[in-house]
């Protein structure tokens, strides 16, 4: 029953996304003119330390613009319906899954731009690649629970980023030193411990928001 709802629900997501083509088309650019901006500010190739920490900013903020109106935009008529048809555990996994797949495809048109603009140094494709989808799946879930709960204050997205902000950094710094040790041409058998990590806060923040969405539905 839960997964037929959550199944239903995506569909409406990606309905309601093909409706606002222009939200997505704005995330894509600002990810693009940024990565170029950064290109232009840098007259030479830029050092590893760097290269990692400019594009896990990059990701960030461009998450947090493609996250931000996953609860925001919802109608108070239209919330109405939902909590009439559909479970507050349904709705939540949802918009998790949804803003996921989402912030996902941004990360790798992200990581395509930006090494076309400012090189490529990642020596562990691979590894590399798992951290950005542990990181970006991290993100999304964050950043969906986060939209819930500024959703109730009138739709303030500065709260959100505000109250997001202290549960993304450890996820960030954990990302930015997986990452590193990818560009480093490290193994993943070397990495374990960090990945544990991120999976670990990946599976809490969705633990989570499974057991507090159904509070914070009901106000």
């Amino acid at each position: 029953m839960l997964l037929n709802e959550i199944k239903g629900l995506v569909k409406r997501e990606i309905t309601l996304e093909w409706r606002q083509k222009y939200a997505l088309s704005g995330i894509l650019l600002y990810v693009i003119s940024t990565v170029y901006l950064c290109n232009l500010s840098f007259d030479r190739i830029i050092d590893a330390n760097t290269w990692n920490a400019l594009f896990w900013v990059i990701l960030l903020f461009a998450s947090v613009s493609a996250v931000s109106k996953s609860f925001i935009q919802e109608r108070e008529g239209r919330l109405l319906y939902l909590y009439s048809i559909t479970s507050p555990q349904g709705l939540i996994l949802s918009k998790i899954i949804y803003n996921s797949v989402l912030v996902i495809l941004m990360s790798l048109i992200c990581l395509i731009f930006y090494s076309g603009f400012i090189g490529y140094l990642v020596q562990n494709f691979w590894l590399f690649l798992t951290a950005l989808l542990l990181g970006s799946f991290g993100f999304s879930a964050i950043l969906t629970l986060m939209s819930a709960i500024s959703s109730k204050t009138r739709g303030n997205q500065t709260l959100m980023a505000i109250l997001s902000f202290p549960i993304q950094l450890p996820l960030l710094l954990t990302l930015i030193a997986l990452s590193k040790k990818a560009i480093e041409g490290e193994v993943l058998a070397n990495c374990y411990d960090l990945v544990v990590i991120l999976l670990g806060i990946d599976l809490i923040v969705v633990v989570l928001s499974y057991l507090l969405f159904p509070y914070l539905w009901r106000d």
